[in-house]
């Protein structure tokens, strides 16, 4: 679009606005994020970890018949680290500090030499050059972050191409009494710290990834793990 003249001035503030607005409500989707996670962390394996174990499971054990340098987004308090293979080098981020003091101590506790880092970051922004990694593991994460489409470029770009981002996750329910418990839900995604109607096309829609398998499980199959593959650029 176009715009000459003195319109071209106030589109220009018009936009400037917009980025700013935009940029406030990002910091107030990560602190409502931060402040969720510093509520569950002392007590998220107890309340969460054997009802998503399913999810994880199935992920680790796709993830454990692969090779090379392992990410995994949102790594939390480190549930799945003591699962990987000895063959993998796995490097793990959140954007919670108390959550990734959990998994530190997991990892120190329990020797676990396949984990190389453990970083607090962005998923949005980062920090590892293009094509770094040969997997990527994304639990439970894709539908807490602010911008999962940010979240998913960045994965994306990072994923090497042959390479596979492994997904579990509970993804909104198209119809039944699922959807509307997803629905009531809805309103308390702050409180919660995750989007209970997060579709999960958002995920498969990445021009840059093909689906390779994709399998509900779980109680009335609420969790879902699905397998893309990093197409050759």
């Amino acid at each position: 679009m176009k715009v000459e003249g003195a319109n071209a001035a106030e589109f220009r503030d018009e936009r400037a606005l917009d980025a700013v607005d935009l940029a406030a409500e990002a910091r107030l989707d990560e602190k409502a994020v931060l402040a969720a996670y510093s509520r569950w962390a002392p007590i998220y394996d107890w309340v969460f970890g054997r009802v998503f174990d399913a999810g994880r499971r199935l992920a680790v054990e796709i993830i454990n018949r692969r090779q090379g340098r392992l990410l995994e987004v949102g790594v939390g308090t480190g549930l799945t680290l003591p699962r990987y293979k000895p063959h993998l080098k796995v490097t793990g981020i959140d954007l919670s500090p108390d959550m990734l003091s959990v998994a530190r101590r997991r990892v120190e506790d329990g020797k676990i030499e396949t984990v190389e880092a453990l970083h607090q970051m962005d998923a949005t922004r980062l920090t590892f050059p293009d094509a770094s990694f040969d997997t990527v593991a994304v639990m439970y994460t894709i539908t807490v972050v602010p911008h999962p489409d940010a979240v998913m470029a960045e994965i994306e770009r990072v994923t090497k191409p042959g390479g596979e981002a492994i997904f579990a996750s509970h993804f909104a329910s198209e119809s039944g009494w699922r959807k509307a418990i997803e629905h009531a839900l809805t309103p308390f995604t702050k409180k919660l710290g995750w989007r209970p109607d997060f579709p999960i096309e958002r995920i498969l829609g990445r021009p840059g990834f093909e689906l390779v398998e994709k399998k509900r499980l779980g109680l009335f199959g609420i969790f879902t793990v699905a397998v893309l593959r990093r197409k050759a650029d």
